[in-house]
């Protein structure tokens, strides 16, 4: 993460470098969603009860059977599983489904919460806390960065939701037509259909309306928290950086500002996860069994979810963070 030395005065703070945190933000967001998007296609497909529901029947086939972790290993072994038959069944490029669409997201996303983050942090220590930053003053501008991270890009988290579910929704839709007609129906499954990010937002509209688009933005905003507990914890693993930079050099001062920065993630994301589970059932197709969304708001998701499969079910895919 990129942010401002902090060298607060009692009376005013250093002018913020608007576009730095911008760009910084975007070109940091864009390289970290490129190398880890077979991981993000995973960690979806992990999230999602249409997965589970598919890949059950798969015992004896050769596909991965969702359970219960055995353990923390197992874990990372299921994970390569999963990306390995991705690779096997759907090919290379079903690894990166939703990359055109998360670019289109994390990008501006990233800019705007640094960018929100950084100048909301100095104005809210100007105007309620005498020019002096404080845990309240980075709790209040990582909130409001949250808010208006979520808001402005939900739509572009549901499309690439839609996308990397696409393949799950095939094999489903082919499965229902085998038990309704038959033999009258190859039990080959067809081969994907390639959606385009235009094409699936249209099908949303078409389909469920605008505000199909913005389906998961309550557990959206329930996870400004995550952003909230990052960006707190950043800030305090940064100072012991810039001591061990005076310390040890600037070499030592790097390496800890990328530790914190990646110890602040990894921790706030192992806090609240579970949030994640409950957007992306509340994002996915509807059930092309009953044609209606099986998951209709936040706390029925969470009801179902716990009454299905288990109060430990959202916390058991962290490989995929």
């Amino acid at each position: 993460m990129a942010t401002v030395a902090n060298k607060s005065t009692g009376t005013g703070l250093m002018p913020a470098k608007s576009w730095q945190h911008f760009v910084a933000g975007g070109l940091g967001g864009m390289c970290g969603a490129i190398v880890t998007a077979p991981l993000d296609v995973v960690k979806t497909r992990l999230q999602s009860s249409l997965y589970q529901d598919v890949h059950r029947t798969q015992l004896g086939k050769g596909g991965v059977v969702i359970g219960r972790a055995r353990n923390l290993l197992w874990n990372f072994v299921e994970t390569g599983h999963i990306l390995r038959d991705i690779y096997k069944y759907e090919g290379v490029p079903a690894l990166f489904k939703g990359l055109g669409p998360t670019l289109v997201g994390v990008i501006p996303a990233r800019s705007i919460n640094f960018f929100t983050y950084g100048n909301g942090k100095q104005v809210i220590a100007r105007e309620f806390n005498g020019g002096r930053e404080n845990t309240f003053v980075h709790l209040s501008a990582a909130a409001f960065a949250g808010v208006v991270t979520s808001i402005c890009t939900n739509p572009i988290w549901v499309v690439k939701t839609r996308l990397q579910l696409a393949g799950e929704t095939r094999i489903a839709e082919h499965a229902l037509s085998l038990a309704t007609s038959g033999p009258a129906v190859s039990a080959a499954v067809p081969a994907p259909r390639i959606a385009g990010a235009f094409h699936t937002t249209m099908g949303i509209i078409q389909y469920e309306g605008v505000r199909g688009l913005y389906k998961g933005l309550s557990a959206s905003l329930l996870g400004v928290t995550e952003g909230t507990i990052q960006w707190v914890l950043y800030e305090r693993f940064k100072r012991v950086a810039q001591r061990m930079g005076k310390d040890h050099g600037a070499s030592a001062e790097w390496a800890g500002m990328l530790a914190a920065a990646g110890g602040a993630k990894m921790t706030a994301s192992l806090i609240t996860y579970p949030h994640e589970v409950l957007r992306t059932r509340l994002r996915q197709p509807i059930d092309p069994v009953t044609r209606k969304p099986k998951y209709t708001g936040l706390l029925q998701t969470l009801r179902l979810v716990l009454a299905e499969e288990g109060k430990f079910v959202p916390n058991d895919r962290y490989p995929c963070l």
